[in-house]
């Protein structure tokens, strides 16, 4: 059995690299979500076509620092490497999910 350790440091490289373009994306997501709910308790929400205001430029943020992280580092995109990638997106998001509900179930006891 052959041990490729170039693939392994690329593996976590790439698992790395996703997951903090996740941790960032969850943490925008989470500072845009308290502060909508600041505005709908001051009462200073407009209609309610207007829930999470940004949210298409959030997504679009991500999808260019997905977009960049391929251009700059094409190596972590070779060899099914971009698997990787994804899913150190879902586990960077996945976390900061994960901790809000960990906030939100200690206070409501």
């Amino acid at each position: 059995m052959h041990f490729d350790v170039f693939a392994l440091l690329r593996n976590a490289v790439a698992l790395m690299a996703g997951s903090v373009i996740g941790l960032a994306f969850g943490t925008l997501q989470q500072f845009a979500r308290r502060r909508h709910e600041a505005r709908e308790r001051a009462g200073t929400l407009g209609s309610g076509w207007s829930l999470m205001p940004g949210a298409g430029a959030r997504v679009a943020y991500l999808l260019l620092a997905l977009a960049l992280v391929q251009f700059i580092c094409p190596l972590l995109f070779v060899d099914n490497t971009q698997w990787m990638v994804s899913a150190g997106v879902v586990f960077g998001y996945g976390w900061t999910l994960f901790r809000d509900l960990r906030v939100r179930l200690s206070s409501r006891s």
